[in-house]
């Protein structure tokens, strides 16, 4: 391991002078995929580009300009990668709300990480940025509907064991139904027991409780949530969050994508790796009728597309 770690310290040390190992930076996407200690151990060998700051190592600003100078597209695949995951989170927290990228960056944050995961990046975010993630999100989105859902779920603290009650899934499933349909015209994300259940309860109890939606109403939720985005991709996030990644990487490597679209296959690469990815790709299979990798391969290029490509299948 320590060798490993070694090598690519001297791969980003190339900065500024020889240039940066790229191979070696791809190899280590694929060989150290569900090994984040070896990541630890290379961000707290690299104090030039990290620091330690409270939970995290830090990503240095500095040399964060200088990695930008020196890549393109592959830049914001390997700082996300190296990146201590609390920072990561909270650094795309940070865009969403000061960058104007888009919301939906935030709930996927929100809504996919562990209880502990989403804790570490509010801590990262207070450390980073002096401010509390709730107290951003509130004051940033306070004219747009969806703030009440956004510091909800910022919020969480859900949950994860596997227990669920059946007759308060089915009460909730009524209730959630009742809702839509008496909304008449009226915005559900500004529903107060709509947020209560999608900012409260535990992932498996949603997933039930969608069940029993479909079973009294006739379809899925989410065909019932019309053009309330941010609810859609809550719900997509909490309850399928290998078909939701899957469809964002499509939208991705579709033709004409814009920016912030074509950023997301390096961050659902990055950040899902080690979580779910295998699933991702047979959602994606299941979905478009190909090969995740195939279709990366088939539109991206150059060492950025070996880098995505090893991210989702390893070695």
């Amino acid at each position: 391991m320590a060798d490993e770690v070694q090598a690519l310290t001297k791969a980003f040390s190339g900065l500024g002078g020889l240039g940066v190992d790229e191979p070696t930076m791809v190899a280590a996407l694929a060989n150290w995929r569900r090994q984040p200690e070896k990541r630890s151990g290379f961000r707290r060998s690299f104090p030039g580009l990290f620091k330690e700051q409270g939970v995290i190592e830090r990503c240095e600003d500095e040399y964060m300009l200088r990695l930008a100078a020196e890549f393109s597209r592959f830049k914001n695949l390997m700082v996300l990668w190296a990146m201590h995951p609390w920072e990561r989170d909270a650094r795309l927290a940070h865009h969403v709300l000061h960058q104007a990228h888009p919301a939906a960056i935030l709930v996927e944050v929100a809504c996919t990480r562990s209880a502990e995961e989403l804790l570490g990046a509010r801590k990262a975010y207070m450390a980073l940025f002096h401010h509390s993630l709730e107290e951003d999100v509130a004051y940033r989105a306070k004219d747009k509907p969806y703030c009440s859902l956004l510091v909800g779920l910022v919020s969480a603290y859900r949950y994860e064991g596997p227990k669920v009650s059946d007759d308060t899934a089915k009460a909730e499933a009524k209730a959630l139904g009742a809702v839509v349909k008496g909304a008449a015209g009226g915005r559900l994300v500004e529903n107060e027991e709509v947020v209560r259940i999608l900012t409260t309860r535990s992932k498996p109890h949603l997933v039930q409780t969608f069940k029993y939606y479909k079973e009294l109403h006739g379809k899925h939720i989410q065909e019932d949530l019309g053009s309330e985005e941010a609810l859609r991709e809550a719900v997509r996030c909490l309850a399928t969050p290998e078909r939701y990644f899957s469809q964002v990487m499509a939208a991705a490597l579709r033709e004409g994508a814009d920016h912030h679209g074509k950023e997301a296959l390096a961050r659902v690469a990055v950040t899902r790796s080690d979580v779910d990815m295998d699933a991702i790709r047979a959602a994606y299979q299941e979905q478009f009728g190909a090969k995740l990798e195939d279709a990366v391969a088939g539109s991206a290029h150059g060492h950025f597309k070996d880098a995505i490509v090893s991210l989702i299948v390893g070695k």
